[in-house]
Protein backbone atom coordinates (compact mmCIF):
# COMPACT_ATOMS: atom_id res chain seq x y z
CA UNK A 1 0.00 0.00 0.00
CA UNK A 2 1.09 3.53 -0.78
CA UNK A 3 0.26 6.87 0.82
CA UNK A 4 -0.97 9.70 -1.42
CA UNK A 5 -1.50 13.34 -0.41
CA UNK A 6 -4.33 15.07 -2.27
CA UNK A 7 -4.77 18.83 -2.08
CA UNK A 8 -7.25 19.69 -4.84
CA UNK A 9 -10.25 18.27 -6.66
CA UNK A 10 -9.74 14.74 -5.25
CA UNK A 11 -10.31 15.80 -1.62
CA UNK A 12 -13.54 15.00 0.19
CA UNK A 13 -16.43 17.30 -0.85
CA UNK A 14 -14.58 18.29 -4.04
CA UNK A 15 -15.63 17.61 -7.66
CA UNK A 16 -13.40 14.57 -8.32
CA UNK A 17 -13.62 12.90 -4.91
CA UNK A 18 -15.92 10.21 -6.35
CA UNK A 19 -12.89 8.76 -8.17
CA UNK A 20 -11.28 8.05 -4.77
CA UNK A 21 -14.31 6.07 -3.62
CA UNK A 22 -14.96 4.14 -6.84
CA UNK A 23 -13.79 0.56 -6.17
CA UNK A 24 -13.39 0.03 -9.93
CA UNK A 25 -10.35 2.33 -9.66
CA UNK A 26 -8.86 0.43 -6.73
CA UNK A 27 -8.88 1.00 -3.00
CA UNK A 28 -8.35 4.32 -1.20
CA UNK A 29 -8.66 4.69 2.56
CA UNK A 30 -8.70 8.14 4.19
CA UNK A 31 -5.98 8.30 6.86
CA UNK A 32 -5.53 11.91 7.96
CA UNK A 33 -5.63 15.58 7.22
CA UNK A 34 -2.18 17.10 6.87
CA UNK A 35 -0.16 20.11 5.78
CA UNK A 36 3.09 20.17 3.83
CA UNK A 37 6.19 20.75 5.95
CA UNK A 38 7.67 22.94 3.22
CA UNK A 39 5.91 25.77 1.43
CA UNK A 40 4.74 25.22 -2.15
CA UNK A 41 2.76 27.44 -4.54
CA UNK A 42 -0.77 26.05 -4.87
CA UNK A 43 -2.30 27.91 -7.81
CA UNK A 44 -5.49 27.70 -9.82
CA UNK A 45 -4.76 27.83 -13.54
CA UNK A 46 -5.94 27.14 -17.08
CA UNK A 47 -9.39 27.95 -18.45
CA UNK A 48 -10.65 24.92 -16.48
CA UNK A 49 -9.52 26.37 -13.11
CA UNK A 50 -7.44 23.33 -12.16
CA UNK A 51 -5.50 23.38 -8.87
CA UNK A 52 -1.76 22.82 -9.40
CA UNK A 53 0.93 22.34 -6.78
CA UNK A 54 4.03 23.81 -8.41
CA UNK A 55 7.19 21.89 -7.57
CA UNK A 56 8.91 25.00 -6.23
CA UNK A 57 9.71 24.13 -2.60
CA UNK A 58 10.15 27.11 -0.30
CA UNK A 59 7.71 29.35 -2.21
CA UNK A 60 4.01 29.90 -1.56
CA UNK A 61 2.31 28.41 1.50
CA UNK A 62 2.20 25.25 3.54
CA UNK A 63 -0.55 23.39 1.69
CA UNK A 64 -3.41 21.61 3.45
CA UNK A 65 -4.83 18.34 2.15
CA UNK A 66 -5.66 14.73 2.90
CA UNK A 67 -3.63 11.54 3.07
CA UNK A 68 -5.00 8.29 1.66
CA UNK A 69 -3.66 4.75 1.75
CA UNK A 70 -4.09 3.40 -1.78
CA UNK A 71 -3.46 0.05 -3.41
CA UNK A 72 -1.45 -0.42 -6.61
CA UNK A 73 -4.58 -0.36 -8.77
CA UNK A 74 -5.64 3.04 -7.38
CA UNK A 75 -2.10 4.39 -7.71
CA UNK A 76 -2.06 3.36 -11.37
CA UNK A 77 -5.48 4.96 -11.86
CA UNK A 78 -4.30 8.20 -10.23
CA UNK A 79 -1.15 8.26 -12.37
CA UNK A 80 -3.32 8.05 -15.48
CA UNK A 81 -5.94 10.46 -14.12
CA UNK A 82 -3.24 13.03 -13.31
CA UNK A 83 -1.68 12.67 -16.77
CA UNK A 84 1.75 11.48 -15.63
CA UNK A 85 4.18 12.75 -16.92
CA UNK A 86 2.49 15.29 -19.23
CA UNK A 87 0.60 17.39 -16.69
CA UNK A 88 1.84 16.18 -13.30
CA UNK A 89 4.65 14.17 -11.80
CA UNK A 90 4.44 11.94 -8.74
CA UNK A 91 6.99 12.88 -6.10
CA UNK A 92 7.36 12.44 -2.35
CA UNK A 93 6.44 15.24 0.05
CA UNK A 94 6.97 15.53 3.80
CA UNK A 95 3.76 16.18 5.75
CA UNK A 96 2.75 17.26 9.23
CA UNK A 97 -0.38 15.47 10.40
CA UNK A 98 -3.21 17.76 11.46
CA UNK A 99 -5.64 15.02 12.51
CA UNK A 100 -5.60 11.25 12.11
CA UNK A 101 -8.85 9.53 11.15
CA UNK A 102 -10.30 7.91 14.25
CA UNK A 103 -8.00 9.96 16.48
CA UNK A 104 -5.13 7.49 16.41
CA UNK A 105 -1.95 8.72 18.06
CA UNK A 106 0.51 7.89 15.30
CA UNK A 107 3.54 9.97 14.33
CA UNK A 108 3.12 13.66 13.50
CA UNK A 109 5.43 13.76 10.47
CA UNK A 110 5.13 11.38 7.54
CA UNK A 111 5.81 11.17 3.81
CA UNK A 112 3.42 10.52 0.95
CA UNK A 113 3.28 10.74 -2.82
CA UNK A 114 1.95 14.01 -4.21
CA UNK A 115 1.04 15.03 -7.74
CA UNK A 116 2.90 18.25 -8.50
CA UNK A 117 3.97 19.92 -11.70
CA UNK A 118 7.23 21.25 -13.09
CA UNK A 119 5.60 21.94 -16.46
CA UNK A 120 3.63 25.17 -16.32
CA UNK A 121 3.16 28.51 -18.01
CA UNK A 122 5.74 31.21 -17.15
CA UNK A 123 3.14 33.35 -15.34
CA UNK A 124 1.90 30.59 -13.02
CA UNK A 125 4.43 31.27 -10.21
CA UNK A 126 3.08 34.84 -10.05
CA UNK A 127 -0.57 33.74 -9.69
CA UNK A 128 -2.25 34.00 -6.28
CA UNK A 129 -1.33 31.07 -4.04
CA UNK A 130 -3.57 29.24 -1.61
CA UNK A 131 -3.10 27.25 1.60
CA UNK A 132 -6.11 25.09 0.85
CA UNK A 133 -8.18 24.40 -2.26
CA UNK A 134 -11.97 24.45 -2.41
CA UNK A 135 -13.68 24.47 -5.80
CA UNK A 136 -16.35 26.74 -4.28
CA UNK A 137 -13.87 29.01 -2.52
CA UNK A 138 -13.94 32.79 -2.43
CA UNK A 139 -11.48 32.86 -5.36
CA UNK A 140 -14.50 32.67 -7.76
CA UNK A 141 -12.61 30.21 -10.01
CA UNK A 142 -15.14 27.40 -10.44
CA UNK A 143 -13.55 24.05 -11.34
CA UNK A 144 -14.59 22.78 -14.78
CA UNK A 145 -15.31 19.03 -14.81
CA UNK A 146 -13.65 16.93 -17.52
CA UNK A 147 -16.96 16.11 -19.14
CA UNK A 148 -17.74 19.86 -19.39
CA UNK A 149 -14.40 20.81 -20.97
CA UNK A 150 -14.50 21.74 -24.65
Amino acid sequence: MNHVFVYGSLKRAQPNYHYMTDSNNGKAEFLATAVTVQKYPLVIATKCNIPFLLNLPGQGNRVHGEIYRVDEKMLEFLDEFENIPTMYQRTVVELEISEWAGGTGEENITEAFVYSTTTYQPDWPSLPTYESYDSNGDHSLKFVLREDRK
